[in-house]
């Protein structure tokens, strides 16, 4: 089998796994034609490779009473500084950690449940660079995210009735950040709240969460538009996304911002993008298989006639190499 057909056969594998609730096995294998035991094979395949690394959710930026805090950070660093990225790596609210072309030679993707846990990692941050030779880094807030990991927010609004609270919140980080390669159940859900959530459990005077209010939870979260997606992180170099690009854009008129991001939302090369407090105020991550793909991206863009600048950054490496979004 030649590389480009493995690479889409591994694709489209990985993209089964993406679905709006918990996948089911009889349902994939006939919508790719597998049986068990093959699906089973090609899945042992991708974990042997390397391909994929575990399970994992994306969560709506949009939740109420409080939105997730999107924010991004570019660092000027030091080839001779490995424990730099090493302790940045440490930070679990960390999603992305780049290598790229430029005066800033880090850049990161950080995302937040509070302020209070962003202004924490934000003094932990600081002590990091204290330490760095250049100590020169600067962070950007988003304003709106458009899009995450691929997945359009216009199409997955958010009721301004329904709010989550704690409980809801522990669920979604434990679906999020504490998944393998076996997507985890209620049950261990429920283990994990009871043996790492003690102090959680002890303010609300309660031994456990049961299975069932779990359960019950995760159905409401998935109807209400919280949970955007189930997802497999993979590794995107293995599966054919040669190109990975930072793409600052600023439009003719900065009174269509909301308009031209709507738009761009729909290329299916762009899995992320912001509204930023910058002159270049979109901020849009952008993933190709090929170089000339991206050319092909940049002259779409302009060719719409209200673009007026844009500038890229390119990625040289993926230091946090696992990630997940909606495949093309």
């Amino acid at each position: 089998m030649s590389k480009e057909k493995d690479e889409f056969k591994n694709r489209n594998l990985i993209k089964s796994f993406n679905s709006e609730s918990k996948y089911v096995i009889t349902k994939l294998t006939q919508i790719l034609g597998y049986t068990r035991q093959t699906l089973k094979k090609r899945f042992d395949d991708l974990k042997i490779e390397k391909i994929i690394s575990n399970f994992t959710i994306n969560i709506n930026p949009n939740i109420l009473p409080i939105n997730l805090k999107y924010v991004l950070l570019e660092i000027k660093t030091n080839p001779n500084e490995p424990e730099l990225l090493e302790n940045l790596l440490k930070i679990s609210q960390l999603k992305i950690l780049d290598g790229v072309l430029g005066e800033y030679s880090l850049f990161a993707l950080l995302i937040f449940h509070s302020s209070e846990e962003y202004y924490q990692v934000l003094s932990i941050i600081d002590n990091i660079m204290a330490q760095s030779y250049f100590k020169k880094y600067q962070i950007i807030e988003t304003i709106k995210v458009f899009k995450t990991n691929g997945i359009e927010l216009d199409d997955n609004k958010i009721d301004p009735n329904f709010e989550i609270d704690s409980i809801d919140y522990v669920i979604l980080k434990i679906m999020q950040e504490n998944q393998n390669l076996k997507p985890i159940s209620t049950y261990e859900i429920k283990d994990i709240i009871k043996e790492k959530y003690k102090d959680f459990l002890n303010e609300r005077n309660r031994q456990e969460i049961s299975q069932s209010t779990i359960h019950n939870r995760i159905k409401k979260l998935e109807k209400k538009n919280i949970i955007l997606n189930y997802a497999l992180n993979f590794c995107p170099k293995k599966i054919g996304f040669k190109g990975k690009y930072l793409v600052r854009i600023k439009p003719k008129d900065p009174s269509k911002y909301n308009e031209i991001a709507l738009n761009l939302e729909k290329n299916s090369f762009i899995t992320d993008l912001f509204r930023i407090g910058e002159q270049h105020g979109l901020f849009a991550i952008v993933r190709v298989k090929k170089v000339e793909d991206y050319a092909k991206f940049i002259k779409i863009l302009y060719q719409s006639d209200e673009i007026e600048d844009t500038f890229t950054s390119f990625v040289l490496d993926e230091l946090k190499t696992y990630t997940n979004f909606v495949l093309y």
